[in-house]
């Protein structure tokens, strides 16, 4: 598994713009597959990519996961 240097989108340590990227829906979606390929969950990536329901799950946790634990929650 790839280490990340920071929480959130791209490894990018402000929480702030975390939650702002979260909340737009094409950034969220863009932002998050690539964050999940990058760390390593290369399946999750390319299915937030190509599977509206899983699109729609995903920006779901994003936005909950920037809330409460302020990093994305990544499933495998």
């Amino acid at each position: 598994m790839a280490s990340h240097k920071g929480k959130g989108y791209l490894g990018i340590n402000n929480w702030f713009l975390t939650i702002i990227f979260a909340i737009i829906p094409v950034t969220s979606w863009l932002l998050g597959a690539i964050t999940r390929i990058m760390r390593g969950h290369i399946i999750a990536g390319v299915l937030q990519l190509i599977i509206p329901p899983v699109i729609l799950f995903f920006w779901i946790t994003d936005i909950i996961g920037a809330f409460m634990k302020k990093d994305l929650w990544l499933f495998a």
